[in-house]
Protein backbone atom coordinates (compact mmCIF):
# COMPACT_ATOMS: atom_id res chain seq x y z
CA UNK A 1 0.00 0.00 0.00
CA UNK A 2 1.32 3.43 -0.94
CA UNK A 3 2.18 5.64 2.03
CA UNK A 4 0.75 9.16 2.20
CA UNK A 5 3.13 12.10 2.34
CA UNK A 6 3.45 13.55 5.88
CA UNK A 7 2.03 16.92 4.69
CA UNK A 8 -1.02 15.17 3.29
CA UNK A 9 -1.53 13.34 6.58
CA UNK A 10 -1.24 16.62 8.49
CA UNK A 11 -3.80 18.29 6.23
CA UNK A 12 -6.24 15.39 6.65
CA UNK A 13 -5.75 15.50 10.41
CA UNK A 14 -6.55 19.23 10.54
CA UNK A 15 -9.64 18.77 8.37
CA UNK A 16 -10.85 15.90 10.57
CA UNK A 17 -10.38 17.96 13.73
CA UNK A 18 -12.34 20.89 12.27
CA UNK A 19 -15.17 18.56 11.29
CA UNK A 20 -15.18 16.82 14.68
CA UNK A 21 -15.58 20.10 16.52
CA UNK A 22 -18.27 21.38 14.14
CA UNK A 23 -16.38 24.36 12.68
CA UNK A 24 -16.87 25.19 9.01
CA UNK A 25 -15.36 27.56 6.48
CA UNK A 26 -17.91 30.27 7.33
CA UNK A 27 -16.96 30.31 11.00
CA UNK A 28 -20.00 28.45 12.35
CA UNK A 29 -19.63 25.98 15.21
CA UNK A 30 -22.10 23.20 15.98
CA UNK A 31 -23.90 23.41 19.33
CA UNK A 32 -25.38 19.91 18.97
CA UNK A 33 -23.49 16.81 17.84
CA UNK A 34 -26.64 14.99 16.75
CA UNK A 35 -26.12 12.20 19.28
CA UNK A 36 -25.82 13.56 22.81
CA UNK A 37 -26.81 16.59 24.89
CA UNK A 38 -23.21 17.46 25.74
CA UNK A 39 -22.93 21.20 26.38
CA UNK A 40 -26.61 21.50 27.38
CA UNK A 41 -28.50 21.29 30.67
CA UNK A 42 -32.17 20.79 31.47
CA UNK A 43 -34.86 18.26 32.32
CA UNK A 44 -33.75 15.07 30.58
CA UNK A 45 -37.14 13.50 31.20
CA UNK A 46 -38.48 16.07 28.75
CA UNK A 47 -35.60 16.49 26.29
CA UNK A 48 -33.98 13.63 24.40
CA UNK A 49 -32.19 12.89 21.14
CA UNK A 50 -34.08 11.11 18.34
CA UNK A 51 -32.74 10.57 14.81
CA UNK A 52 -30.23 13.42 15.00
CA UNK A 53 -32.62 15.95 16.55
CA UNK A 54 -33.36 17.28 20.04
CA UNK A 55 -36.98 16.41 20.78
CA UNK A 56 -38.97 17.97 23.62
CA UNK A 57 -42.37 17.05 24.98
CA UNK A 58 -44.77 14.25 24.14
CA UNK A 59 -47.85 13.64 21.98
CA UNK A 60 -49.32 11.28 24.58
CA UNK A 61 -50.11 13.60 27.49
CA UNK A 62 -50.22 17.29 28.47
CA UNK A 63 -47.00 19.16 29.26
CA UNK A 64 -47.10 20.20 32.96
CA UNK A 65 -45.30 23.51 32.48
CA UNK A 66 -42.74 25.29 30.32
CA UNK A 67 -39.41 23.48 30.05
CA UNK A 68 -36.10 24.69 28.61
CA UNK A 69 -32.92 22.95 27.51
CA UNK A 70 -30.14 25.53 27.78
CA UNK A 71 -26.55 25.87 26.68
CA UNK A 72 -23.98 25.85 29.46
CA UNK A 73 -22.16 28.64 27.65
CA UNK A 74 -23.36 32.22 27.20
CA UNK A 75 -23.35 34.24 23.97
CA UNK A 76 -23.65 37.93 23.19
CA UNK A 77 -23.32 39.01 19.56
CA UNK A 78 -23.88 36.07 17.22
CA UNK A 79 -25.68 34.55 14.29
CA UNK A 80 -27.57 31.38 15.18
CA UNK A 81 -28.89 28.97 12.55
CA UNK A 82 -31.08 25.95 13.17
CA UNK A 83 -34.09 23.98 11.98
CA UNK A 84 -37.22 23.50 14.09
CA UNK A 85 -40.47 21.57 13.86
CA UNK A 86 -43.58 21.62 16.06
CA UNK A 87 -46.39 19.05 15.96
CA UNK A 88 -49.35 18.20 18.16
CA UNK A 89 -52.26 20.05 19.76
CA UNK A 90 -50.21 22.40 21.90
CA UNK A 91 -48.51 24.36 19.14
CA UNK A 92 -46.25 26.56 21.23
CA UNK A 93 -42.47 26.50 21.64
CA UNK A 94 -39.50 28.75 20.98
CA UNK A 95 -35.80 29.50 20.98
CA UNK A 96 -34.39 31.55 23.85
CA UNK A 97 -31.34 33.78 23.44
CA UNK A 98 -29.57 36.38 25.56
CA UNK A 99 -31.52 34.74 28.38
CA UNK A 100 -30.87 33.43 31.89
CA UNK A 101 -32.29 30.77 34.20
CA UNK A 102 -34.57 32.07 36.94
CA UNK A 103 -33.08 30.67 40.18
CA UNK A 104 -34.98 27.73 41.68
CA UNK A 105 -37.56 27.81 38.91
CA UNK A 106 -38.28 26.04 35.63
CA UNK A 107 -38.59 29.33 33.72
CA UNK A 108 -36.00 31.45 31.96
CA UNK A 109 -35.99 35.19 31.32
CA UNK A 110 -35.02 36.90 28.08
CA UNK A 111 -35.62 37.06 24.36
CA UNK A 112 -37.46 34.29 22.56
CA UNK A 113 -37.88 33.55 18.88
CA UNK A 114 -41.41 32.21 19.05
CA UNK A 115 -42.90 29.14 17.39
CA UNK A 116 -46.64 28.66 17.33
CA UNK A 117 -49.99 30.15 16.50
CA UNK A 118 -52.68 32.31 18.03
CA UNK A 119 -56.31 32.74 16.93
CA UNK A 120 -55.51 35.99 15.13
CA UNK A 121 -51.90 35.54 13.99
CA UNK A 122 -49.04 33.20 13.16
CA UNK A 123 -46.22 33.87 15.63
CA UNK A 124 -43.50 31.75 14.02
CA UNK A 125 -40.42 33.98 14.00
CA UNK A 126 -41.96 36.60 16.30
CA UNK A 127 -39.83 38.17 19.04
CA UNK A 128 -41.21 37.65 22.56
CA UNK A 129 -39.78 38.75 25.90
CA UNK A 130 -40.12 35.68 28.12
CA UNK A 131 -40.73 36.18 31.88
CA UNK A 132 -39.38 39.74 31.73
CA UNK A 133 -41.67 42.20 29.92
CA UNK A 134 -43.97 39.31 28.97
CA UNK A 135 -45.01 40.73 25.63
CA UNK A 136 -44.30 40.53 21.91
CA UNK A 137 -41.65 43.02 20.86
CA UNK A 138 -42.10 42.35 17.13
CA UNK A 139 -44.30 40.09 14.98
CA UNK A 140 -43.66 39.30 11.34
CA UNK A 141 -45.83 40.66 8.51
CA UNK A 142 -48.54 38.03 8.30
CA UNK A 143 -48.77 37.45 4.56
CA UNK A 144 -45.00 36.92 4.38
CA UNK A 145 -45.01 34.58 7.40
CA UNK A 146 -47.91 32.59 5.93
CA UNK A 147 -46.03 32.02 2.68
CA UNK A 148 -42.74 31.14 4.40
CA UNK A 149 -44.06 28.86 7.15
CA UNK A 150 -44.18 25.07 6.68
CA UNK A 151 -46.79 23.45 8.92
CA UNK A 152 -45.77 20.20 10.68
CA UNK A 153 -42.42 20.31 8.86
CA UNK A 154 -38.89 21.56 9.38
CA UNK A 155 -38.54 25.36 9.33
CA UNK A 156 -35.17 27.08 9.13
CA UNK A 157 -34.37 29.99 11.45
CA UNK A 158 -31.61 32.56 11.36
CA UNK A 159 -31.32 34.67 14.53
CA UNK A 160 -28.82 37.50 14.41
CA UNK A 161 -27.93 39.68 17.42
CA UNK A 162 -25.42 42.50 17.21
CA UNK A 163 -25.42 45.29 19.75
CA UNK A 164 -29.00 46.43 20.32
CA UNK A 165 -30.26 45.11 16.97
CA UNK A 166 -32.06 41.77 16.65
CA UNK A 167 -33.06 40.21 13.33
CA UNK A 168 -34.89 36.95 12.68
CA UNK A 169 -35.50 35.10 9.41
CA UNK A 170 -37.97 32.23 8.87
CA UNK A 171 -37.13 30.16 5.79
CA UNK A 172 -35.43 33.20 4.27
CA UNK A 173 -38.22 35.68 5.11
CA UNK A 174 -37.24 38.35 7.63
CA UNK A 175 -39.84 38.43 10.38
CA UNK A 176 -38.05 40.74 12.83
CA UNK A 177 -35.81 43.78 12.52
CA UNK A 178 -35.88 45.13 16.06
CA UNK A 179 -33.80 47.74 17.85
CA UNK A 180 -33.76 47.45 21.64
CA UNK A 181 -34.15 50.80 23.39
CA UNK A 182 -34.16 49.56 26.99
CA UNK A 183 -31.18 48.62 29.15
CA UNK A 184 -31.47 44.81 29.12
CA UNK A 185 -28.88 42.04 29.05
CA UNK A 186 -26.95 41.59 25.81
CA UNK A 187 -25.46 38.23 26.75
CA UNK A 188 -26.94 34.99 27.98
CA UNK A 189 -27.72 31.36 27.28
CA UNK A 190 -29.46 29.88 24.27
CA UNK A 191 -32.43 27.69 25.15
CA UNK A 192 -34.89 25.38 23.43
CA UNK A 193 -38.46 25.47 24.76
CA UNK A 194 -41.51 23.24 24.91
CA UNK A 195 -44.50 25.16 26.24
CA UNK A 196 -46.74 23.83 28.98
CA UNK A 197 -50.21 22.79 27.85
CA UNK A 198 -51.74 20.33 25.41
CA UNK A 199 -49.62 17.45 24.08
CA UNK A 200 -46.94 18.55 21.61
CA UNK A 201 -43.44 17.78 20.40
CA UNK A 202 -40.88 20.42 19.48
CA UNK A 203 -37.83 19.23 17.54
CA UNK A 204 -34.57 21.06 16.87
CA UNK A 205 -31.57 20.13 14.72
CA UNK A 206 -28.60 21.49 12.72
CA UNK A 207 -27.91 24.04 15.48
CA UNK A 208 -24.91 26.19 14.58
CA UNK A 209 -23.57 29.50 15.84
CA UNK A 210 -21.07 32.10 14.67
CA UNK A 211 -19.80 34.69 17.14
CA UNK A 212 -19.86 38.24 15.77
CA UNK A 213 -17.80 41.28 16.63
CA UNK A 214 -19.54 43.65 19.04
CA UNK A 215 -20.98 46.72 17.35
Amino acid sequence: MKRLHPLVLLTLSICFAATAYGADKDGFTSLFDGKTLDGWEGNLDIFHVVDGAIVAGTLKEPIPHNEFLCTKKEYGDFELRLKAKLVGEGKNAGIQFRSKRIPDHHEVSGYQCDMGGQPTQNIWGALYDESRRRKFLAVGEQEGVKKAFKADDWNEFVIRCQGNRIQIWLNGFRTVNYTEKEDVARTGIIGLQIHGGKPAEASYKDIRIRVLKSS
